[in-house]
């Protein structure tokens, strides 16, 4: 896929994180320089190995990030999909330059409480988004960013669903099926909330690193894109899991207290036991954006989580 020509300077913060870290490496890859936001001399000397010049800092540090965004030719927010005061620091300073700044969210806007049970309910670009409580928030920052296009600002939101694959930065790991394996490991036998019948688009981190590259060079102001590659229910992965470790395909039920004492109570609500179907219409159809990598349980059962393990 093209990337943006010519070679340009890019700031990207959670640049040691799994998606910054992998989005950075693939700018990298194309020719351009990397201004990756750090929060240690660890991190630094960790993304420095990597080619990427390292800015030492925290998002709350909004002088810095101000400056580093109008001496860099693009934004890139990899770190935190609720932070308003960072984008709230380098979404002015970009004012009237048409640069990029692009946000990354994540579909569990869309997710219900739904305690491993399966619904209907699918969302497209066009689909309007009522977000329970806890992701709120998030969606109301999704709409400041967006409206930056109004002030001059090439802003997009990229909204991906459940990542999976292994990273190209420092921190190669996605969360949610590391924490199936590791569950399935504890207890010798993959669990999943409830019935496990709950659904999560999903998409191989290579295939939303694509589509990264592809919204710099590209997306017009004010875009916002879900991003999937297909859908599998929570129990799937679970036997998946099970497969690839050698333990057959029984899977257990756990409550979603259980769930909570082992990822905490947002993430075993709005993630483990939730669904959240999207489709990504729009990359496809104004980027060209074309997803071929391995699929999900593809990649647990012979890929990636296999060579791991």
């Amino acid at each position: 896929q093209s990337v943006a020509k010519p070679a340009m300077k890019v700031l990207v913060t959670g640049a040691s994180g799994y998606i910054g870290g992998s989005v950075a490496s693939a700018l990298l890859g194309a020719g351009h320089r990397v201004l990756g936001l750090v929060r240690s001399d660890e991190r630094a000397a960790e993304v420095q190995g990597r080619g990427i010049e390292p800015l030492i800092g925290t998002l709350d540090d909004a002088g810095l990030l101000a400056e580093a965004a109008r001496d860099a030719d693009a934004v890139i927010n990899a770190a935190n999909a609720e932070h308003r005061g960072a984008v709230e620091a380098i979404l002015p300073a970009l004012a009237g330059s048409d640069k990029p700044f692009v946000q990354t969210s994540g579909s569990s806007i869309v997710a219900d409480f739904a305690a491993g049970e399966p619904t209907d309910r699918v969302y497209d670009e066009d689909t309007p988004v009522h977000p329970l409580p806890g992701r709120s928030e998030r969606v109301a920052l999704n709409h400041t960013v967006l409206a930056a296009a109004q002030e001059g600002v090439r802003a997009v939101v990229i909204c991906p669903s459940l990542i999976y694959g292994a990273g190209r930065g420092v921190s190669a790991s996605s969360i949610q099926v590391p924490w199936l394996i590791a569950l399935a490991r504890k207890h010798g036998v993959p669990r999943h909330v409830g019935r496990g019948e709950n659904l999560w688009s999903n998409v191989h981190v290579d295939d939303l690193v694509d589509l990264y590259l592809l919204a710099l060079e590209k997306a017009p102001a004010g875009a916002f894109y879900y991003v999937e590659n297909g859908e599998n229910s929570m129990r799937e992965a679970c036997q998946a899991i099970g497969r690839m470790l050698g333990l057959g395909e029984r899977t257990e039920p756990m409550t979603l207290a259980e769930a909570a004492a082992e990822w905490g109570e947002g993430a075993a609500n709005y993630t483990m036991g939730s669904n959240s179907r999207v489709r990504a219409v729009r990359a496809r159809r104004e980027l060209g954006w074309a997803p071929h990598r391995p699929s999900l349980l593809e990649d647990i059962e012979h890929g990636s989580y296999k060579e791991a393990s």
